[in-house]
């Protein structure tokens, strides 16, 4: 691999040690070893660190390993995604089973931790937002080939763009149902109709 040569050719060049370049970076000495014997890749903040200290471009640094480097960066944004995907999921059920305890022995106190709890979902919730949108992703599909680092063709693609006038209708309905359905369950439960 190109990277690790140009790492340990550019350290050498500027009379840096392991140790001395690690300093730099804020890594390990084990962590430069690392890279140079192309255990792992470095992440992108040290590239650019490392660039700079060496005094070239990331072009020149990374040489031939510009696809890796888009790798490492498609994984890095997979990585993020599933990650607020799995908090997502986790307050969201929080926020749901929550509720009604929290009302019943806090009373008022209890409503506004649970306004907390689902703020919070949000939050993760409009991070997800925020990477479909990034990356043009809205089906399940697309959502589906992107945490496995796939990429859909040019017919799946256009596809799945057909697809999404009709998810968003079929979403506003879902809701709707759903929202209609809890609430004549909840009434009947708590006598309110």
């Amino acid at each position: 691999m190109e990277l690790a040569k140009q790492i340990k050719k550019y350290r050498i060049e500027y009379g840096l040690s392991q140790d001395e370049l690690a300093e730099k970076l804020y890594v390990s000495r084990q962590t430069i070893s690392n890279w140079e014997n192309e255990k792992n890749y470095p992440d992108i903040k040290s590239i650019l660190l490392m660039s700079y200290i060496f005094n070239i471009s990331v072009d020149e640094l990374v040489k031939g390993n510009i696809e890796d480097v888009k790798e490492l960066i498609f994984k890095e944004d997979i990585d993020k995604f599933e990650k607020c995907s799995m908090f997502l999921t986790v307050w969201m059920f929080i926020c749901v089973i929550s509720k009604w305890p929290l009302l019943h022995f806090m009373e008022w106190w209890g409503i506004a931790v649970w306004a907390a709890i689902c703020l919070i979902a949000m939050s993760y919730a409009l991070k997800i937002e925020k990477y479909k949108k990034k990356f043009n992703i809205h089906t399940y599909k697309e959502i589906d080939a992107f945490c496995k680092g796939q990429r859909l063709n040019e017919a799946e693609k256009n596809q799945e763009y057909g697809k999404r006038k009709y998810q968003k209708l079929l979403l506003g309905v879902g809701a709707g149902v759903i929202t209609l359905s809890v609430a004549v369950i909840f009434s009947f439960l708590f006598g309110n109709i």
